[in-house]
């Protein structure tokens, strides 16, 4: 070991031992992986310091490991979960705050502390590229609305590098909820977390961000005529109705119609003995909108496709600004890469087994088939044979990994889908079996310019969806992965994540499988949760997008030749695939997609036994 290994190392116990002692927690797990501190329940995991150790490189370690211990200090993840809002823009602030008051304890109490944290955190700014970031709709208000509370908290100013968005957002934010970010600072007691979190959803609030209201205003803004207190008593009842109903009881089955919606489905299928499969199907599609109260039960449709956008990832970000992305993806890559390896290794290992090469002999064109040389030279007459080896049904499939680009999917969840959707690639790539990687979200917050043309046509009731949809291309099924590398950093830029339609997602990229010339195709979805696009819901009914989307995983489950499962982070979404995963650790994204495909691979293996045998 070299002198500068031996130090990295020893400042690397150092950090460890260091970042344990200030969470004041005899139970604290302390751990390296990702690029930015992470911590869940009593276990925290914080980045490797640089190769190249020096003043700066140490400030921003030890800044993230203050960041951990702090938040493991004096953070209450079970409170948070019961206090936070519903929306996931108001999530993301109200966590962002939360990180604030956490950081302002240790950066009050200790100023070397203070210190670090600010290395650290303008290394997060510069990585974001918010230095080069100038329109409202380019940085989350989340990050900057946690840069104003710190300055308030610490006294110190933000980070040179966001000097752009803070100078963009200050003044609206000021004006706006001020006053809130004031009683927050002023806040008796910064460990109160109850007691801050109410001030957090006043400044959520006050930025009409919160979900409490959102029914309310939906209403008031369509029926501005009426009586206001009739329309507030209506409005409550359908979100109490939605918010019901999108727990989807036990009696509402288990995602696809076929099974869940069995104590209709046998009526339906009585009476459409002698009808085609089309017919029965849309018979059960009636009876499944009739069980959700919570919306219109009309058809599902969007108001307009004019402002919808399928964009490749290359054309959404300039060339210098992805590059940095994948390097930033290539960075957290290095730290996972031996996980998510071994496991792609596992996954090659069997695939490459069910390959059961053969060759035809005596051929007249090919390779030469050496073993028969002899006979030549006994008689020369005889033809030159040739083999040639035999083309393999498993070669003959095609994978799409379609990704949920929600803001909810910010940080460490979107990071390992990257990370898992890049080694994946090359895996199956080197296997012969094609992959298409997609995401999709959608181009404005609560609404986009279809609102607006909603809004300019006079409100007209039932509109539909309400919402730009952005499809994102990573990697197309026949770009080899070397091409679209750099795509996939795209997932890492901030103001990307916004809201999903998963079922019009799910059609997009079922539909791009059914043009496809294999002969097997499969789908992957990883979502963290359920639709959300609250000016949609608002407008038409807390489940509108819920039903689409079970009508969608039906259909393509119960008609498709498409094999369809997925995987949930955080949420259960076996509640509506046939096939599904739910993870509660990100970390384990890596193990579930390998595993799950490999399942897939062998149920189709011991099937051509089968059909050998």
């Amino acid at each position: 070991m070299t002198p500068k290994e031996k130090i990295r190392e020893d400042f690397k116990r150092a950090l460890l031992h260091t970042t344990r002692a200030l969470s004041a927690r005899h139970d604290a797990e302390v751990a390296y992986g990702g690029e930015h501190a992470a911590v869940s329940g009593h276990t925290a995991r914080i980045p490797l310091p640089a190769r190249s150790l020096d003043r700066e490189s140490a400030a921003i370690a030890r800044g993230e490991g203050d960041a951990a211990a702090l938040r493991l200090a004096h953070h209450d993840t079970a409170a948070h979960e019961r206090l936070a809002p519903l929306g996931a823009e108001a999530r993301a602030v109200f966590a962002a705050l939360e990180n604030a008051r956490c950081e302002a304890i240790g950066a009050r109490a200790l100023k070397g502390v203070g210190d670090n944290l600010a290395a650290s955190l303008e290394r997060v700014i510069s990585d974001k590229g918010y230095d080069r970031l100038s329109s409202k709709d380019a940085a989350p208000v989340a990050d900057v609305a946690a840069l104003l509370l710190r300055e308030r908290l610490t006294g110190r100013s933000a980070p040179a590098s966001a000097a752009g968005i803070m100078e963009t957002w200050r003044e609206t934010l000021e004006e706006r909820a001020g006053a809130s970010l004031d009683a927050m600072a002023a806040a008796a007691d910064l460990n109160d977390q109850e007691g801050f979190a109410v001030l957090a959803r006043d400044f959520i609030r006050e930025l009409e961000l919160d979900d409490e209201d959102r029914g309310d205003r939906a209403e008031d803004d369509q029926n501005d005529q009426e009586d206001d207190s009739e329309e507030n008593d209506d409005s409550n009842q359908d979100e109490d109705d939605g918010e019901d109903e999108s727990q989807f009881p036990e009696d509402a089955g288990e995602g696809d119609t076929a099974e869940g919606d069995a104590d209709i489905s046998d009526q339906d299928i009585e009476q459409s003995l002698e009808e085609d499969d089309g017919a029965t199907e849309n018979a059960k599609i009636s009876s499944l909108r009739n069980r959700f109260e919570g919306d219109t039960g009309d058809a599902y449709k969007p108001y307009t496709t004019e402002f919808d956008e399928i964009a490749d990832a290359v054309e959404l970000c300039d060339a210098e600004e992805l590059l940095r992305l994948r390097r930033s993806l290539d960075r957290q890559l290095e730290n996972l890469h031996a996980v998510v390896a071994r496991l792609a290794n596992k996954l090659q290992r069997k695939l490459l087994a069910q390959q059961n090469r053969s060759w035809a002999f005596d051929l007249d064109e090919g390779v030469l088939d050496a073993a028969r040389l002899a006979r030549v030279v006994v008689d020369p007459m005889q033809p030159l044979s040739y083999k040639m080896e035999k083309d393999q049904d498993f070669r003959d499939t095609v994978v799409t990994l379609l990704i949920d680009n929600s803001g909810s999917m910010r940080g460490r969840p979107i990071t390992i889908a990257a990370i898992c959707a890049d080694i994946l690639a090359r895996t199956l790539e080197r296997c012969g079996v094609k992959v298409e990687i997609l995401g999709f979200t959608t181009r404005a917050w609560k609404g986009g310019q279809s609102r607006e043309k909603w809004v300019q046509d006079g409100r007209p009731a039932k509109p539909g969806r309400l919402n730009d949809l952005r499809h994102v291309i990573y990697k197309s099924a026949d770009a080899p992965w070397r091409r679209a590398r750099s795509s996939l950093g795209l997932m890492m830029k901030e103001g990307l994540l916004k809201e999903n339609i998963d079922g019009e997602a799910l059609l997009w990229a079922h539909n791009r499988l059914l043009g496809r010339p294999e002969a097997r195709r499969i789908m992957m979805v990883i979502s963290d949760g359920a639709p959300v696009d609250d000016t949609t819901s608002s407008a038409n009914g807390g489940a509108y997008l819920e039903r689409h989307l079970r009508e969608v995983i039906g259909y393509i489950e119960n008609r498709s030749p498409v094999e369809l499962l997925a995987i949930g982070i955080g949420h259960d979404v076996t509640r509506y695939y046939r096939h599904a995963l739910t993870i509660v650790d990100v970390d384990q994204l890596g193990g579930a997609i390998i595993d799950q495909l490999a399942e897939l691979f062998d149920e189709e293996a011991q099937k051509d036994r089968g059909r050998a045998a």
